[in-house]
């Protein structure tokens, strides 16, 4: 499903070149749950971004599918992530001006699901992640636990195949976090494969394997 192969990514300033990702090589199977960890700057979210397609890699090749898609225009990207790739950030990324079904119902407006069906999958996820009672409130009246569900309602409400996961529990207080790992881990057992960055140990250990990073490099996996 997902095979990177020597990817490289740096950034230029006027007089210094700062080395992101060097040389990272990994697959990931359709259907597998894989945790990236590493320090702070080792270019775990700099490789979400490029597998997530949201960024290109320096060199090195990266295969979605069979297809190589490292060198795609900003359009082309868009178009294969929109349909396919889910994404939960640590700071949530909701609209502020939007309330909670408004959020979740964002991507399938732009896939143009007609209205009807559109209602359906927001009742039934909204449902699933027990926010339905919160469906005209808008994100600043909910918590962070809250927040984070609308987010992974969001992620999946239009059904992707691949979920990218960036520290989707770091501003979330155990309890709340266990909660979101707990979702994480029923959306992998439906099919649904999930790369997860995190500094959390516990939650590495919920994933199927751990990719480690250090300086740009997998220094284990």
């Amino acid at each position: 499903m997902i095979k990177v192969e020597n990817l490289c990514k740096s950034f230029r300033t006027e007089d210094v070149e700062t080395i992101a990702l060097n040389k990272v090589s990994f697959e990931v199977k359709a259907g597998e749950f894989v945790a990236i960890m590493g320090p702070s700057g080792c270019g775990k979210s700099t490789l979400l971004n490029i597998l997530g397609l949201l960024d290109n890699p320096t060199s090195g090749k990266y295969w979605l599918d069979g297809k190589e898609v490292q060198a795609l225009k900003e359009k082309d990207r868009t178009n294969i992530r929109k349909g396919q790739i889910g994404f939960i950030f640590q700071s949530f990324n909701l609209i502020d001006e939007l309330n909670v079904e408004e959020n979740i119902e964002l991507p399938l407006t732009y896939l143009n699901i007609k209205s009807s069906e559109r209602k359906e999958r927001i009742k039934a996820i909204m449902k699933r992640m027990n926010i339905r009672h919160r469906a005209k409130h808008f994100p600043h009246q909910l918590s962070g636990g809250q927040q984070q569900r609308v987010a992974i309602a969001r992620a999946v409400v239009f059904h992707p195949r691949i979920i990218l996961a960036d520290e989707p529990t770091g501003n979330l207080d155990s309890k709340n976090g266990a909660e979101v790992m707990r979702m994480l881990t029923e959306l992998n057992q439906d099919g649904t494969t999930i790369v997860m960055v995190t500094h959390n140990d516990h939650d590495a250990a919920i994933a199927h394997r751990i990719i480690h990073l250090f300086d740009g490099r997998i220094v284990e996996e």
